[in-house]
């Protein structure tokens, strides 16, 4: 009874190294799938199956996507970094630069004094985030003529600037322009050190608003050249605070 055993076991040896040498992959992948009937089934009932919508001849043959991963089963899923996914999964990441701009909207709306304030704010999407200006007119001036000193409306409304960058955590760049009116003969200064001195006081009021001083990156004076209305040099609107908040 043994030896009937061992002649048996012999020939379903030889056998299978006859079918190893003499089937393609393929084939191999096909019989192996007929002596694994739990297998079949699955394979059937999947996207693997020859009716399938792959049309992959095995459950565990590679796959024929145009970028191929080669699965065996043990591949794991990749999960986005974020919860509202990147480009490929059709989503996209919410811009800090964007809850800063929700958070001073909702802000300035919240009490009568700031809607009131809100207009001399201008919030403007630019390529490296979103820049928030500060401009004067003829009823409100962000300085003391002609001084860097904060006026009491500037402070308060830069309190509410803090409190909506604040939380956010992006570099931040600030930049201060003037008009262009001369200054009176025999006062030592010009428009350069006026807009730059301006930026300076604007930070440092930020940071006693809670800002973190780490987060400025540049303080920038650029005088005149950048004129908001340029058809009036001297029109008052074109002295303005530029706060930029990098994504």
């Amino acid at each position: 009874m043994a030896y009937a055993d061992f002649v048996t076991a012999m020939m379903a040896f030889f056998l299978l190294l006859w079918i190893l040498g003499a089937t393609t992959e393929k084939q191999r992948r096909g019989i192996a799938d007929y002596f694994t009937p739990t297998l079949v089934k699955t394979k059937q009932g999947s996207a693997g199956s020859g009716q399938g919508v792959l049309g992959g001849a095995s459950l565990t043959q590679v796959d024929n996507y145009p970028f191929k991963a080669g699965q065996t089963g043990t591949k794991t899923l990749t999960i986005p970094r974020d919860a509202t996914g990147g480009p490929k999964e059709g989503g996209s990441r919410i811009k800090r630069s964007s809850r800063a701009k929700e958070a001073l909207e909702k802000k300035l709306a919240s009490s009568e004094r700031l809607r009131r304030l809100a207009r001399q704010v201008r919030m403007v999407d630019t390529t490296q985030g979103v820049r928030i200006d500060m401009v004067d007119d003829a009823d409100f001036s962000m300085f003391r003529l002609g001084t860097t000193i904060l006026t009491p409306q500037a402070v308060e409304l830069l309190s509410a600037i803090a409190q909506a960058i604040g939380p956010t955590g992006g570099p931040l760049t600030i930049r201060g322009h003037t008009d262009a009116l001369p200054y009176k003969q025999g006062i030592a200064g010009n428009n350069w050190s006026l807009s730059a001195g301006r930026a300076e006081a604007t930070r440092q009021q930020l940071i006693r608003d809670a800002v973190d001083g780490a987060r400025f990156k540049r303080i920038e004076g650029v005088a005149d050249i950048e004129l908001l209305i340029p058809a009036d040099p001297h029109d008052p609107r074109n002295r303005r605070i530029s706060i930029t908040l990098a994504d």
